[in-house]
């Protein structure tokens, strides 16, 4: 794709009709808030200096209508150009999020999740007024209920520190060093997200090499990340300030070290039947299984396990009458007993064949 890696210049809605259809994998959609802030100043009550807010131009709109319709469009042309297997992001704040998730609703596509971003290290509420606001939304969602879609459990599992991902993030927001620098010296952009947060997002829900859009790139978060992890990115943004902080950003990133990080999910891997095992001479008819509990079974010719109280089934229905379970993945549960009395799982046997049938597909390829 002529656009892969480039920041495209200009209105999103009109640069994604040059798009070609189902080119993306994936879509990151950090659009205007419409916060109303107006013209008032908030000061901080301890020094009485001006706090930052949002009131750049590209974030007024007339009307709630207004964006609404600018919603509509925008989503549009996302829907037109994602895969039908790709999957959509969106972030905000309660100004926005609940009419942009019912725009998405509308138009079809399957929420998947929302995750709340927890912001541990909040802007206070400085007048005491209301709760302080500690959070945003993301909505995930993919173009259609039936259609298949990327989650890396695993790799979110091992993020997580061996438990499962939860859909509450606790994650900095942008400050310090991370924050992008105007000529001034300021922070370039008002809503710059953390590259936590897009770590996150991206390691979940895309591959190395998939291709992810951000039509409101700003000072080019997803596309540092997206270099950073070997993925493919393409930007969209109008204002020139933020395209020339962006494109130095990216230039500087140092790929890193996936296999660090990236864990390879167990249903992408390359499918062995039982009797392969037997096939490669790994396992042969009349060797002894024997389970986690001890159990004893003998492997017959067809690959079917024999049991002296519950007669014969797969490795998978054997391990589960034994143990009384509704179901049981066999292949953890058997090892195979040596000539010697020593045992090997069968799993560690899987993997020898899964390597060789691996081997074989590179070549015939190459």
């Amino acid at each position: 794709m002529r656009f892969l890696n480039q920041i495209l210049t200009g209105d999103c809605v009109d640069v994604m009709r040059s798009l070609p259809e189902a080119s993306i994998d994936a879509v990151f959609a950090d659009p205007p808030y419409h916060l109303q802030l107006g013209r008032k100043t908030l000061y901080r009550p301890e020094d009485q200096t001006a706090a930052r807010a949002v009131r750049d131009e590209w974030d007024n709109f007339e009307s709630p209508a207004e964006y609404d319709e600018f919603t509509r469009a925008w989503l549009h042309e996302v829907q037109r150009v994602l895969k039908p297997d790709g999957t959509l992001w969106v972030i905000g704040s309660y100004h926005n999020i609940y009419r942009v998730g019912a725009a998405i609703q509308d138009m079809g596509f399957w929420i998947l999740n929302d995750i709340v971003w927890v912001k541990t290290n909040p802007m206070p509420n400085f007048h005491g007024t209301r709760f302080t606001n500690a959070h945003e939304t993301l909505i995930w969602a993919a173009p259609r209920k039936t259609g298949k879609y990327v989650f890396n459990y695993d790799t979110m599992k091992k993020l997580n520190g061996g438990k499962q991902m939860r859909s509450d993030w606790d994650i900095d927001i942008c400050l310090g060093a991370e924050r992008v620098k105007g000529s001034d010296g300021k922070s370039l952009h008002s809503t710059q997200k953390p590259a936590d947060l897009m770590r996150r997002i991206i390691l979940s829900s895309t591959r190395a090499g998939d291709v992810i859009l951000d039509p409101f790139f700003g000072s080019g978060t997803t596309g540092a990340v997206a270099r950073e992890l070997s993925r493919n990115f393409i930007g969209i943004e109008r204002e020139s300030e933020y395209v020339a902080a962006a494109r130095a950003r990216i230039d500087a990133v140092i790929p890193a070290d996936l296999s660090e990080i990236e864990v390879s999910g167990k249903r992408e891997e390359i499918r062995v039947a039982f009797t392969e095992l037997l096939d490669a001479n790994l396992l042969y008819a009349g060797q002894t299984l024997v389970g986690l509990r001890g159990d004893r079974v003998i492997i017959g010719r067809d690959g079917s396990l024999s049991h002296a109280m519950y007669g014969r089934g797969s490795i998978h229905q054997m391990a589960a009458w034994i143990q009384h379970a509704a179901a049981f993945n066999g292949w953890v549960y058997w090892s195979a007993e040596k000539r010697d009395g020593s045992l090997v799982p069968i799993d560690e046997l899987r993997k020898y064949v899964r390597e060789g049938k691996k081997k074989l597909t590179i070549n015939i390829n190459n």
